[in-house]
């Protein structure tokens, strides 16, 4: 007598493909944004770093981020809108979903159905996340950083990153919740009787604070930080150890 073989449903299957939805456009974003806007903030860093190694202050700090932030959002908008079309296409009716098949067939198909310009709809609010996010992130990891070395308890290793990265991911996540909503439903927003559903950022806060209330803004403050902050340690360490290897293999040789 044969033993009869588990089956895998359908709805599992679902899940867990599910789960990998817009990963290529995910890897992509990171690709182009992420290190776009790493690379600029350190190289705007030291060189506005004095003469005698002091860095710049705060306000300095803040607005090198911000510059970098913009700049970065700008570079991967079109693989942030593919990213956010295909994590949503799960909840849309069977007749609206687009089925893309990866980022490569979504930024094609995108071109071809509805025009180059669309790959960066939603541009400036997700310039302005990324200037805020990035004014908040890089500023308050550098300051943080800076305030750890100075308490005489740190040293300029993983354990003062790992520290001044957790501060930094708290900092962020606190700043970035509110353009990170508008950001989001303008890019996944309908056309309503040929008329985008929102006009612009403003709206969409007017209508979440009205509907759902002021707080709701940062609805979801632990997961959100439960996942900011595991990125922003990795990403952190991962730049300090390659500034150091680029220093010592590099510029050093």
């Amino acid at each position: 007598m044969t033993e009869a073989k588990p089956k895998t449903s359908p709805k599992a299957i679902k899940f867990l493909f599910g789960g990998l939805a817009g990963l290529s456009a995910g890897l992509l974003r990171q690709a182009t944004y992420t290190t776009t806007r790493l690379g600029i903030y350190t190289i705007l860093f030291e060189k506005m770093t004095g003469a005698d190694g002091r860095p710049p202050n705060f306000f300095l700090k803040a607005a090198i981020g911000m510059t970098a932030g913009a700049i970065g959002a700008f570079v991967g908008t079109p693989a942030e809108v593919a990213l956010i079309r295909m994590t949503a296409d799960g909840r849309l009716p069977p007749d609206q979903r687009r089925g893309y098949k990866n980022v490569f067939n979504a930024l094609f198909r995108i071109t071809r159905e509805e025009g180059v310009t669309t790959l960066w709809r939603g541009c400036i609010p997700t310039m302005a996340r990324a200037v805020v996010v990035n004014a908040a992130q890089l500023a308050s990891y550098s300051q943080s950083k800076q305030a750890l070395l100075d308490s005489g308890y740190f040293r300029d290793d993983i354990l003062c990153h790992f520290c001044a990265s957790m501060i930094s991911g708290l900092v962020t996540t606190a700043a970035s919740m509110p353009v990170d909503i508008v950001k989001t439903r303008i890019q996944n927003m309908k056309m309503i009787d040929g008329k985008p559903e929102y006009k612009n950022g403003l709206e969409v806060l007017v209508r979440v604070v009205g509907k759902e209330g002021f707080f709701s803004l940062w609805k979801g403050f632990t997961p959100y930080y439960a996942r900011l902050g595991p990125h922003t340690v990795l990403t952190f360490i991962f730049l300090e150890q390659m500034n150091r290897l680029y220093k010592t293999y590099v510029l050093d040789v």
